[in-house]
């Protein structure tokens, strides 16, 4: 999807199109989540802090994020791309791969299906995408950024070899600035480069990565399109905007983390053994720590006592800046207790709990019911991930 939590903003406020527009936090210690075109004309990118992009844009018009709606659009592209191949690997909220084979059949010639995937996606979400098509994955990928947005690129088998010998190395996938620094200083900078020396030598000089690269500069990908697997983890963590040793504040964000965790649980019908926590700390160490509980939950009032006492292990010797929680080691299926065995106490009125509290935000908004342990609690973190 083109500039993807940008967009979304743009077409849910029709003030905003034409605009600088960037999704993230609003003070100094803030990072852009997204960029609008208008915006990435300055020089504004993802991940530059906020100061940085207010310098090179002085109007640029901040906006927190949504992650809810864009998770919502999310499963519309998801959706969108079925219609066209049984075989999906949603490879981020707003990216995905397609086994295209026998696509033509249906659909008629390779350019011909981008062509309909971009239609059918405007119309069912409203928002522009680019594609690219390929004979192997990785080029997939480069091709789908070679004429955003709004773009369609297709590298044909025929043309493969061609398009790859001066293909710059640094434009393949996986290719760090690290790799590229010994490279530069091997005199290498296109595909080309890499391929004036047998295999061989590559393995010799960078091991397992050398033969990958000469691979990929020979336009071999063993990596197919293997369709997308359950989720395996969820979390809720917030940066704050100044770092705090408050216990009681870090335990009532847990407490609001995990109220979101365990919605989000129980929305898509999971529940996990494995609670994690994680701290970062205001010189940026970061340490987790995690334990694993006797059943699988998707139980709120668990989550956050969990938690909280990981919480406790931990010193404060210096300032936090992030804390987070996530529960993993998933199941799907309800786990059936053992004749012999007793239900933990107080386990199934605490969920019968939080299905209604559940019920009745989603009738009547997120504010509709509060914890008591967060009257007054005033949420004001610069970032938040889930």
């Amino acid at each position: 999807m083109d500039a993807f939590f940008a967009s979304v903003e743009q077409m849910d406020n029709p003030e905003l199109r034409g605009k600088p527009v960037a999704v993230g936090g609003t003070s100094d210690r803030s990072v852009v989540s997204a960029a609008s075109y208008e915006v990435r004309k300055y020089g504004v990118r993802s991940a530059m802090s906020v100061v940085k992009a207010r310098k090179l844009c002085p109007e640029i018009i901040l906006i927190p994020g949504r992650m809810k709606r864009y998770k919502e659009i999310s499963r519309q592209v998801m959706a969108v791309l079925a219609e066209f191949s049984p075989t999906v690997e949603q490879a981020s909220v707003d990216e995905a791969f397609l086994d295209g084979t026998g696509l033509e059949r249906l659909f008629g010639p390779i350019d011909q299906v981008g062509r309909r995937i971009k239609a059918r996606m405007k119309e069912a979400t409203g928002l522009t995408c680019s594609v690219g098509a390929a004979p192997v994955r990785f080029l997939a990928k480069i091709a789908s950024d070679l004429d955003k947005p709004d773009g369609l690129s297709v590298i044909r088998h025929e043309d493969m070899h061609e398009f790859l010998y001066t293909l710059e190395v640094g434009k393949i996938p996986g290719v760090g600035g690290k790799l590229m620094e010994i490279l530069a200083r091997m005199g290498v900078r296109t595909c080309g480069d890499v391929l004036k020396k047998p295999r061989a030598f590559w393995e010799e000089r960078l091991g397992k990565y050398g033969g990958a690269l000469f691979d990929r500069a020979s336009g071999i990908d063993p990596n197919g399109v293997v369709p997308s697997e359950a989720a395996k983890s969820c979390s809720a963590e917030n940066t704050f905007q100044e770092d705090t040793t408050d216990r009681e504040l870090l335990r009532q964000w847990l407490l609001a983390q995990a109220e979101r965790v365990g919605e989000d649980l129980r929305r898509h019908g999971y529940k996990g053994r494995t609670v994690t926590l994680k701290v970062k700390f205001a010189d940026f160490r970061q340490i987790t720590r995690s334990r694993s509980l006797d059943a699988r939950t998707d139980n709120t009032a668990i989550i956050y006592e969990t938690a909280r006492d990981l919480l406790k292990q931990v010193e404060l010797k210096r300032a936090v800046r992030l804390i987070g929680v996530g529960v993993s080691n998933f199941s799907a299926r309800s786990r059936q207790v053992n004749l012999f065995e007793e239900a933990p106490a107080g386990l199934e009125a605490t969920s019968e709990l939080d299905r209604a509290v559940d019920a009745v935000r989603k009738k009547f908004g997120g504010k509709a019911v509060t914890r008591m342990e967060l009257l007054g609690f005033k949420k004001k973190p610069t970032n938040t991930a889930e």
